[in-house]
């Protein structure tokens, strides 16, 4: 080292340009040393201690990119030799310096603040092995931090650049915070909206949500400080600004989920001119079956009591009430929903007439399955429509539907084979 300070010396007096130039090339080679030297064996050595007694199957590859703070804090080391050794440089400009250790310093609060921000997306990653983590995130408010980290490094770097103190740049904020309140205004509003729908429990990751004016219908898979992002269940994904969950209306379907039981409200559309008075054969082939046996006994009784008291009038059967087969019907579809093992039991189970209109009489199925899986959902609903389609005909009633060409060539053909039964006076 003595020989070096000597030869530097001498090389001072005789060119002190050359000694200029060596001792710029002896810095940069010890910046860049320092570099190899922390983040070859201080970051390395760190990370097999944090790794410790885990195989090489069971840590998984982008699980080290948690500790990218360690790196980029090692960036500070040959940062702060630069920072410390220029001034040693002989016959450099005082200018120059400042402006090397500015730069320097400058790139060290970028460097800190790079840090803080790999840290925060470390934290939000162990917070999501929480088990409520879905329900309570945090990411939006780990985006604000990253925010006001950035902004305040910005505000030091300038400062540190123009060799001012932050105090007096501080000073001059108030008089653009109008300016940064129209700069930020979405960022301020989905702070407020990430803060409601975190607070108030509106919408969590793995909620189904359906929000048909932006075409979203899927699951939640992300809740960020300005994005809600739901994958539809053609497997596009939706982005929805976060402020649209408190401004619009939208449909989460987490109840139905959490209660255990999904609706099914579906009709069979029903020909009114089938409706008619059962004849004693059809009761009696009716009470054969097993869910319609007790029920026409009692209805019988019923009927018969209330036509008893009508003495003479009851033998105009006008005036007598007699069983349907819509409403034989009605009581065997509610029957076998009660007998269903996939019905759950424990809610609303209705079958009840709706409205009549031009597409026939609407009979109305509402009662919900014991499970809420789509695919079981689905395959009870359409064994139970199934079922109730194929014994219609028993009851003596049809299912309305338009007529299809099929049913005016069968018209057609009935008309030329009868044309005394179809023309008119």
């Amino acid at each position: 080292m003595n020989e070096i300070a000597a030869l530097m010396e001498q090389l001072e007096q005789t060119h002190p340009w050359a000694a200029t130039i060596a001792a710029l090339a002896i810095l940069l080679l010890v910046s860049w040393l320092s570099n190899v030297m922390t983040k070859g064996v201080l970051v390395r050595g760190l990370l097999r201690l944090l790794t410790a007694g885990q195989s090489e199957d069971r840590v998984r590859p982008g699980e080290f990119h948690q500790f990218g703070f360690i790196a980029r804090l090692a960036n500070i080391v040959p940062a702060l030799v630069i920072s410390t050794g220029i001034g040693l440089v002989p016959d450099l400009p005082e200018t120059m310096v400042i402006i090397v250790r500015n730069v320097a310093n400058a790139f060290i609060i970028l460097c800190v603040a790079m840090a803080l921000s790999s840290l925060l997306d470390m934290a939000n990653e162990v917070y999501q092995r929480r088990p409520d983590a879905a329900s309570k995130p945090i990411k939006g408010y780990l985006q604000v931090l990253k925010i006001a980290a950035y902004a305040i490094a910005v505000l030091l770097m300038i400062a540190v650049l123009l060799d001012r103190s932050p105090l007096i740049l501080l000073s001059g904020v108030g008089a653009l915070a109008a300016v940064l309140m129209l700069i930020f205004q979405d960022t301020i509003l989905s702070l407020v909206a990430s803060v409601q729908i975190s607070s108030n429990d509106i919408v969590r990751v793995g909620d189904w949500v359906e929000m048909p004016g932006l075409n979203a219908d899927g699951d939640v898979i992300d809740i960020a400080l300005h994005t809600v992002k739901v994958q539809n269940w053609d497997k596009t994904i939706t982005t929805i600004p976060t402020r649209r969950f408190i401004t619009d209306p939208f449909k989460n379907w987490r109840g139905m989920q959490e209660s255990g039981g999904r609706r099914i409200k579906r009709s069979i559309f029903l020909d009114q001119t089938s409706v008619r008075f059962l004849s004693s054969d059809e009761k009696k082939h009716l009470s054969n079956f097993y869910l319609l046996g007790e029920y026409l006994t009692n209805k019988q009784k019923e009927l018969d009591e209330w036509n008893a008291r009508l003495a003479e009038l009851g033998k105009e059967p006008a005036n007598t009430r007699r069983i349907t087969n819509l409403g034989t019907f009605r009581a065997y579809v509610e029957r076998y929903l009660r007998s269903h093992p996939n019905i759950h039991q424990g809610m609303t189970l209705l079958v009840r007439h709706m409205a009549p209109g031009p597409e026939g009489l609407p009979l109305e199925i509402y009662c919900f399955t014991n499970t809420t899986a789509w695919n079981d959902y689905e395959g009870i609903q359409a064994d139970i429509f199934d079922h109730l389609l194929a014994i219609l005909p028993e009851f003596g009633l049809r299912v309305f539907q338009q007529p299809s060409g099929a049913d005016m060539h069968q018209w057609v053909m009935t008309a030329a084979n009868n044309p005394g039964q179809h023309r008119t006076e």
